[in-house]
């Protein structure tokens, strides 16, 4: 399916947005319960492994998409990445920090495809085109020591 050339990231993630109607829970900065509620909430399977030596929960989507929620050895997620044919829900995966995604969404940022918060406090990095979408979200200051951005897929 060929979508016209006006077609943008914005205007598909206003659209998911516009969809995404259930509750947020709090998940990026969450303990590790909120997994579980993202489990139900996200009608996934869930799947604890460990990579770089952390804690991951993989959660896998009815729609093919994997969600990835990575959790400091305290226990707290730390960071999220998603990866597949349609966006998760980032209202439930962001909880209180959808807001700031939200706004970078509505800024412009020329039709690319790829749209991005980057703080001190909050990195969100957000790709996609039609049944291609992938990101990552974390949370500079929960970051282990021994784990860098790149590792979090």
């Amino acid at each position: 399916m060929r979508f016209p050339k006006a077609f943008s990231l914005s205007a598909l993630l206003a659209c998911t947005l516009t969809l995404m109607s259930s509750p947020a829970h709090a998940v990026l900065g969450g303990n590790a319960d909120s997994v579980q509620d993202d489990a139900a909430q996200l009608k996934a399977t869930r799947k604890a492994a460990t990579r770089a030596n952390l804690p991951v929960h993989e959660l896998t989507l009815e729609s093919g998409t994997v969600v990835r929620e990575y959790l400091t050895p305290a226990g707290q997620v730390f960071a999220l990445s998603w990866q597949g044919p349609a966006m998760p829900n980032l209202q439930q995966l962001l909880g209180s920090s959808f807001e700031r995604f939200t706004a970078a969404a509505r800024q412009p940022h020329g039709g690319h495809r790829l749209l991005q918060v980057r703080d001190s406090d909050l990195v969100i990095e957000s790709r996609g085109r039609p049944r291609n979408f992938s990101g990552k979200a974390y949370l500079p200051s929960l970051m282990p020591a021994n784990v860098t951005a790149d590792q979090i897929q």
